[in-house]
């Protein structure tokens, strides 16, 4: 799904008079609402949804594919997804 189906879905499925361009504002408040609760207390959860959280990756060796060079790899953050277990049987 693209951002402009998702904007086109909510439209349809609110009973409001909801203009594309107010959808698209309440959507992006939305993630970066959500983007900033990740970062500043490394969760957030939505009930019947799931959970982001942050997870950290340790340092490790890799390979070059092209020269097949042993590399090493920073340990780096990345975000998680755990989903709800409603949302995981409705699958």
């Amino acid at each position: 799904m693209t951002k402009d189906e998702l904007i086109t879905t909510v439209i349809k499925a609110s009973k409001s008079d909801l203009s594309k361009k107010a959808a698209g504002e309440v959507i992006d408040a939305t993630f970066a609402t959500i983007a900033k609760a990740i970062k500043k207390e490394k969760r957030f959860a939505y009930p019947s949804f799931g959970t982001f959280t942050v997870r950290t990756r340790k340092a490790r060796k890799g390979r070059n594919p092209q020269t097949g060079e042993e590399i090493k790899i920073k340990a780096s953050k990345t975000v998680g997804f755990k989903p709800a277990p409603t949302l995981k049987t409705s699958l």
